[in-house]
This record gives C-alpha cells, structure tokens and sequence, in this order.
C-alpha cells in the first residue's frame, strides 16, 4: 500500500493510504463503472474474474459438495433418513449461525417429507456445544440420527457418549479441529487438518454455509436414489435467505463463496418468503427490503438476543414457523429481548473498559469480572478490540470457581489457534473458535497465567498488526461529489464484510462548521468544501476516543481531511448522503 503523501498523520495516529494499486486514483475522475472495477481489483479480484464478482452468483461460485470429507457419507445418512422416516433432531448453537443452520436442515427436510426435531442448549445452563447427557437423552425418546450444527468438532465426551447409546451422529461445523477427532458418524468442515486441498480453500465458510453444501448433497443423494419421481424437488435456492443472515451475522469472510450466499440472499430475503424473517423485519424497524449492513446490526442481533437473554430457541422457533401470528409474537419478544441485551451490554462494557484501562503494556487485553451476564461477553469483547485495537478476552466469572470466556481479535492475529494451544497446556477446561472470535472455560486461578501464555504467543503479531496501522482508501472526492450517486457506485462493489472490506474515501479539505455529541457518544459533524458545498457526517461511539475529543474541540473553522464510508441518511424519509468518519487528519 502507497501512502498519500498530502495527508499528515491523522488524529488517531494512523497512516492514510491506498488500497491495493490505486495510487493516485481520483474518485473525480472515474467513472462508475471504473470505479466499481477498481474497488474489486483491490479486494483482490483477478481481472479476469471481474464481471463474475461484479454480480456474484451461486452457478459460478458453488463448488462440487463432494470434495469434502464426509459429505458423501452424511448425504447417504440424511438420504437413508428422509427414505425411511426416521425421527431426526437437529442440535443447534444458540447463536445467529446456529439457529440459521438448524432452520435450514430443518425447513429443508420438511420439503423432504421429513419433520425433524430441534434442539437448543441453555447458554447459562448448558454452554456451548453438544452436552452429552442432551445427546443421549434424545436418544432415548426415539432419535436415531442427530445432526449438530455449528459445533461438534471439539465435542469429545458427548459424542462419545452419544456412541455409546447408540445413536449416529452427523457434525456440520466450520471451527478449528485438533488434530484427532471425535467419534461421529461423519465430521463435515472445512477446516478439518486433513480436508483436502479443494474443500480447505472453503475454510471461511460459516456453519450455515457447509449446510446449505450438505442440503445441495441430499438433494443429489435422493435425486440418484429416484426420490422425486413422484414428488416436487425443493428449490435450495430458497433457503439463500438464511445463509445471507447466518453468514454475515457470523463475521464470515464475504469472499467467494460467502459473497454469491451473501448477494442472492437479499434477493429472496426481499420476496419475504419466509414469515419469520418478515416479521422480524417489522419488528426492527426496517421499512425496504433489508442491506447487507442490516444482517449484522439489526436482523443478527435480535435473533442472538434470544440465546443472550431469553430463551435460547426462539430463533429457530422463529426462522421455522408457519404461523404468521406466532411469527410476530417471537420477533417482537426478540425485539424486547435485543433492548434487556443493550442495557445488560452497557453496564458489562463500562465495568470492563474501567479493568482494561489499567492493562498497560500488554499484547492482550484479558478482563474479567463476578456477575457479568456471559450472554454479552463476546459483544464486550469487540468493543474492547475496537477501542484498543488489541486482541481482547472477557470473562464471566461463576460463583463455582470456574469462568466463561469470549474473544475478538484483529487482523492478522489468529486468536483461535491460540486459544486451542492454551488448552493443550493446560490452562483451560474447554475452548475453541477461529482466528477472529474465539470461546473458553476457564479456572478462576489459571486467568493470569492464561493472561500470560496469550501475551507471550500473540505478542510478535500483535506488533506487526499494530505496526502496520494504516488506513486504506479507496477514492479522494471533493465533498461536493460525496452524494447519493456515489453511495450507489460504491455499493455496486458489495457486498461488503470481513475480508472483502466496505470502500472508505476521503475528503477535503473542509472547514469544521459545527461539532456536538449525539445519540450514545456519538460526534456529530457539519464540514464545507471549498467547491461551496456542506456535508453532514457522524463519527459513532467517538466522544471519548482522542479523535472524538479533537472533533469537539479542536476549533471551529479549522480545515480538515475526513475519511469514512459514504452512506445515504434515510432517517425519516430522507434521502442524502452522510459519511461515517472513521478517522480525521487536521489540514493545517
């Protein structure tokens, strides 16, 4: 990356350049089409690969299910089930990715012929992951095949025990795998250590996405087998809505494979076929057909607050519902649930920053506190991250000794991988995740040393990814042209997520007409260009960070370089374009 040698070092100390070979580029002197060509280029598009990003489709991007170990023989299992009308359970994660995944195998079967149960384990009781007394409690009232979904691949006691009682078990999950695994009937992952070459390169599937693969297998399993000689084949393409949810909700990498899921899942998503997802549309305020950006801040969120807070299947409950009435009565408890989940959030997030504030000079911040509801943990983790700009770990401390933990890391930082050889040592009862998020238990008198081992491993990583604190832009527009027009540009890029990064551009410089605090620590901005237009801007959460405190009150009249996302501000019908500063430069 090239910095931009007419922007100083920016408030927040970050080094503004282009991203990936755009040096010198000049958003006033594209074209859209050129634009959009750019933006995909810098993601890491190959230029022949083009016009396929442009407008992602599943044809292009769905590989053979068969290339992953196991498929085959889960698909045969599922198929023997569907055959013979077996009782089926689908155990499920009680988050977005969980509850998506469940619902798809679930309203999938239900197209087969098949009405498979669910089952969903108390976060406060239960924890993450199969339980195996769930498993053979399940076994015992008649299932003879239970599929988990978005966990498994860690669960050694319960399948085991599951073995025992007798009853198969098919694991679709997408977590690190150690390098045994355990007694499952078929284990399908992307990131099993010995996946092949071809199914590895899916790793940054989430669970519902190595679901929907193992929904295509049946299908072609029981097309073989004549299944629908006599009866309609389910179109697959119908459950994209729910994968579009789980995918983005999960922080999924949108590249490849997720981008198709992601782009053609608003597509059903907006003919509103399923009631569930209608009605929580309602429920949270959302009058168009629901972006990308809402999966993640307003349909994810509300559906997590459920195994948060509340009860821990009411997603699927809701995502599987044929019954508009009681499709409303959930999203509006979800909706009430996602409010107690703020609050609880708020009290947990000031409490932790106060602990990680005293944490100097370290690699990791790990904090931890009695009474912290642990269905908030992982959302304080990420504020942390945000804030510091380090890995960041939150413990929920128990009243037996004992500790729930999440995680969230930064770029370039494998915080999965670490959590996993924090268990090989010794200093964790349980744990996992991936490189970005991660999940443990842990012994109230290992916390320091585990604080230890993390500061030790990750130290070196953590101090190339801070080293390299750069800020990618990917157009300079004079503000005048920050406009609806440009928004609609940008977005033709999408969709936009993890590892296929919104557009940021800049602008400038402008003059601070007027800066105040919105909203929860929001900074809100009046700028004017020197082409004589103004530009409204919002700088979220920023009021107490160094650059929020600089807006405020580093002068009025001042002239500045902003860079963020350009966004059109629909609140109340409305229909301008705004920008999300993400950092500020002060012109001189």
């Amino acid at each position: 990356m090239q910095a931009i040698s007419q922007i100083p070092l920016s408030i927040s100390g970050q080094t503004w350049c282009w991203r990936g070979d755009r040096a010198g580029a000049s958003g006033d002197t594209l074209h859209p089409d050129d634009l959009v060509t750019q933006l995909l280029l810098a993601r890491g598009c190959l230029r022949e690969e083009v016009e396929a990003h442009r407008a992602p489709t599943i044809r292009h991007f769905l590989p053979d299910p068969s290339i992953f170990r196991d498929m085959d023989l889960a698909a045969a299992r599922l198929a023997d089930a569907v055959q013979r009308g077996e009782q089926v359970t689908i155990y499920g994660d009680y988050d977005v990715d969980g509850a998506t995944s469940a619902a798809l195998l679930i309203r999938l079967l239900r197209e087969l012929g098949l009405e498979a149960g669910y089952y969903i384990p108390d976060r406060l009781m239960e924890g993450y992951g199969p339980s195996g007394e769930a498993l053979v409690r399940l076994a015992r009232a008649g299932s003879t095949l239970i599929v988990t979904v978005d966990c498994g691949a860690q669960a050694f006691e319960a399948l085991g025990m599951a073995r025992d009682e007798g009853v198969d078990v098919i694991v679709v999950d997408h977590h690190k795998c150690a390098s045994e695994l355990p007694p499952a009937l078929a284990l399908v992952n992307p990131n099993r250590l010995d996946e092949s070459v071809e199914g590895a390169a899916h790793g940054h599937l989430a669970a519902v996405g190595v679901a929907f693969l193992l929904g295509a297998a049946l299908v072609r399993e029981l097309r073989g087998r004549g299944w629908f000689a006599t009866r309609a084949e389910p179109r697959l393409i119908d459950l994209l809505d729910l994968v579009a949810l789980g995918t983005v909700a999960d922080v999924a990498q949108l590249r490849g494979l997720n981008r198709a899921f992601v782009a053609q899942g608003l597509r059903v998503m907006a003919r509103k076929g399923n009631g569930g997802l209608d009605a929580l549309a309602q429920a949270s305020r959302l009058a168009r057909a629901p972006l990308c950006h809402d999966l993640g801040f307003a349909l994810g969120p509300r559906i997590n607050a459920g195994g948060r807070v509340g009860k821990s299947d009411l997603g699927v409950r809701l995502l599987t519902t044929r019954d508009e009435e009681e499709a409303r009565i959930i999203a509006e408890e979800l909706d009430r649930l996602n409010e107690e989940r703020r609050a609880i959030e708020r009290m947990v997030q000031e409490e932790a920053e106060r602990i990680a504030e005293s944490q100097t000079n370290r690699a990791v911040m790990l904090v931890a506190g009695e009474g912290w509801h642990p269905g908030v943990i992982g959302i304080v983790a990420g504020r942390l991250k945000e804030k510091f700009g380090l890995p960041a770990l939150v413990v929920a401390q128990d009243g037996d000794g004992t500790g729930k933990g999440s995680g969230r890391s930064v770029t370039g930082v494998d915080l999965g991988a670490a959590i996993l050889a924090a268990k090989d040592m010794g200093l964790l009862i349980a744990g996992g995740g991936h490189a970005m998020a991660a999940g443990l238990t842990v012994a109230r008198d290992r916390i320091e040393a585990l604080h230890e081992f993390l500061d030790e491993r990750l130290a070196a990583s953590v101090a190339v990814a801070r080293a390299e604190r750069m800020l990618p832009l990917d157009a300079m527009v004079a503000p005048r042209g920050v406009n609806p027009d440009l928004v609609r540009s940008l977005d033709e890029g999408g969709p936009y997520g993890v590892g296929w990064p919104a557009p940021r551009i800049a602008t400038g410089p402008v003059r601070l007409v007027r800066a105040d605090i919105v909203g929860t620590g929001h900074v809100r901005l009046l700028v004017a260009g020197q082409d004589g237009a103004s530009l409204k801007a919002v700088a979220f959460r920023q009021a107490d960070s160094a650059l929020g405190q600089e807006l405020l009150h580093g002068g009025k009249d001042r002239r500045l370089w902003l860079a963020g996302r350009a966004k059109i501000d629909d609140w109340g019908g409305g229909h301008s374009a705004e920008l999300h500063v993400d950092d500020a430069a002060w012109a001189g």
